[in-house]
């Protein structure tokens, strides 16, 4: 399983942005759902490492969380919040977080698991993802939030919709780096998935 431990950076400054956060992530399936773990902290667990990755990117991209992923096993039977929940998947993601909270990274993504090579690896993918994600601008992921990755033809509805040319939102689409992105991913998931594997 795979654990997300995300902090807030700032809450005294850019006050509880929790809410907000558990909002973007209710979509995700969950083996135990995004939940407020403490203050100003978010916990959940996911199966598919293809839903770590989606968790940790939208977590990443306002620049306000710190994203920690432990890979490992949580006890079962899972309880009703995770706020109960005991593992060493639990132990990793914390692990994890508080690595984040002493460095100067400018993606604060990390990720704890049994192999520290292969961590790592997984890491340094979803930072560069993470860079991707977090460098778009506002206008940028107005035309991105209306896209489904793999779709064909869509620019044009799209460009209907927000009122503006194709060629507009094609350019948007390639500064955004929104192709290499998605292709991307499967790189991360599997890393993630290789450190499971590990027994």
């Amino acid at each position: 399983m795979f654990t997300l431990t995300i902090n807030q950076r700032d809450s005294r400054r850019d006050g509880d942005r929790v809410p907000q956060l558990l909002k973007d992530l209710r979509h995700i399936p969950a083996r135990l759902d995004f939940d407020r773990s403490v203050e100003d902290e978010v916990q959940g667990i996911v199966d598919a490492p293809e839903q770590a990755v989606e968790a940790a990117l939208i977590a990443l991209r306002c620049g306000s969380w710190f994203v920690g992923i432990g890979v490992g096993p949580v006890n079962e039977p899972l309880p009703n919040q995770i706020k109960d929940a005991s593992g060493h998947g639990l132990i990793y993601a914390r692990r994890a977080v508080d690595r984040l909270r002493n460095s100067k990274d400018r993606v604060p993504v990390a990720v704890e698991g049994p192999l520290a090579d292969l961590s790592g690896e997984a890491e340094a993918v979803l930072r560069l993802l993470g860079n991707i994600v977090h460098g778009r601008s506002p206008a940028e992921w107005r035309v991105l939030d209306l896209l489904t990755p793999g779709v064909r033809g869509q620019q044009k509805a799209v460009a209907e919709e927000l009122g503006i040319t194709t060629q507009a939102v094609s350019k948007a689409v390639a500064r955004a780096q929104w192709a290499d992105e998605h292709a991307a991913r499967p790189a991360a998931a599997r890393l993630l998935h290789m450190i499971l594997e590990v027994r």
